[in-house]
């Protein structure tokens, strides 16, 4: 049974996409921060394992690999997506708490937890696995009023390319999704805050549909890679309006 863990899984994204795996027969870490929503998550699902933990937190988040990797043993997989949206405006209206953050859970959680797979797949036997970093359309274009966001995202792209290089020597592949307006929650509060202004929302895409994506990416044999993968509402402004 190929595993995996989802950091982020107990909403949006990141639940969507632990549910899939789960049907299809994966071994899942959940790992977030609410004991509550995870142990709802894995009620009645033997291949579901709660990992709580908060991803800004180096030893909790070395913790919940360690654990998960003694149950298991292997790590096959990473979806390395947990992130948060603070509230947005202009680089003068953007508290220093919600940058620091933005920086903390967006950019240092992923690199914690790319950090504690890289490891653990590195010194496995047979040695290797796959990390797969969601980026966002953020990490080409931004939205207005994103600076914090669209900062992490671009980052999040520097981080799977040096992962992806240096991964290498030891078989680990890292690629990144960029997922456009997938129904989340935090799309459908930016959504209602467009009605709110007068505008109309942005269209969006079902949710599984960028959890097929990741699955995809994470079923793909060692030799080859997803280095790079754009999901999103087809109609959405991104191509050719930035």
């Amino acid at each position: 049974m190929k595993t995996i863990i989802v950091t982020g899984a107990s909403s949006g994204i990141g639940r969507a996409t632990a549910e899939l795996f789960l049907d299809e027969g994966w071994r899942v870490g959940l790992l977030a921060r609410s004991a509550e929503k995870l142990q709802d998550m894995a009620q009645g699902r033997k291949n579901a394992i709660p990992l709580v933990a908060d991803v800004t937190d180096p030893q909790a988040v070395q913790a919940a690999f360690d654990r998960f990797a003694e149950e298991t043993g292997r790590l096959d997989a990473l979806f390395n997506n947990a992130g948060i949206f603070a509230r947005g405006g202009p680089i003068d209206e953007i508290t220093l708490e919600d940058w620091y953050s933005s920086v903390n859970v967006n950019l240092n959680g992923m690199f914690l937890c790319a950090r504690a797979a890289f490891g653990r797949m590195r010194r496995q036997d047979p040695q290797g696995g796959r990390i797969i970093n969601n980026g966002s359309i953020a990490a080409h274009v931004p939205r207005p009023g994103s600076v914090h966001y669209t900062a992490t995202k671009h980052a999040i792209t520097g981080l799977t390319r040096a992962l992806s290089l240096d991964g290498r020597p030891f078989g680990i592949a890292c690629g990144q999704i960029d997922i456009g307006n997938a129904r989340t929650p935090m799309v459908e509060g930016l959504a209602d805050a467009a009605r709110a202004a007068g505008r109309e929302p942005d269209p969006t895409m079902a949710v599984e549909d960028a959890a097929r994506s990741v699955l995809h990416m994470a079923s793909l044999p060692p030799e080859a890679n997803v280095q790079f993968m754009t999901v999103m509402a087809t109609t959405m402004p991104y191509i050719g309006r930035g």
